[in-house]
């Protein structure tokens, strides 16, 4: 019987964190991408789009903020708290990455 491992799991913490890096990086360049050409009008933009780069900011700072402290008094490793400070900018680079380009 083989057993399926999760890759990871399998290559360690720093790795891991990395790995989110390398996803917010790709995700992130899609939707600059997409937005600039928005903005000179070589694509259709939604109106709030200028407000949503703003807002979406600020929102993640505020999460990754709460999501760190709380890691940190779980008594989380440093990796842990990294991957948690992360984690709602990845969310909303992710979900940015797949609105845009399904309209485009």
């Amino acid at each position: 019987m083989t057993q399926r491992i999760n890759l990871m799991s399998a290559v360690g913490a720093p790795y891991r964190v990395w790995a989110q890096m390398a996803r917010i990086a790709m995700d992130s360049q899609m939707v600059i991408g997409y937005r600039v050409a928005g903005m000179m009008g070589m694509m259709a933009q939604s109106p709030g789009e200028p407000f949503r780069m703003v807002a979406e900011k600020q929102a993640a700072a505020s999460e990754s903020m709460f999501a760190v402290a709380q890691a940190a008094s779980r008594g989380a490793s440093a990796d842990r708290m990294m991957s948690a400070a992360l984690r709602p900018y990845g969310k909303r680079t992710r979900a940015n990455s797949r609105r845009l380009t399904s309209r485009g």
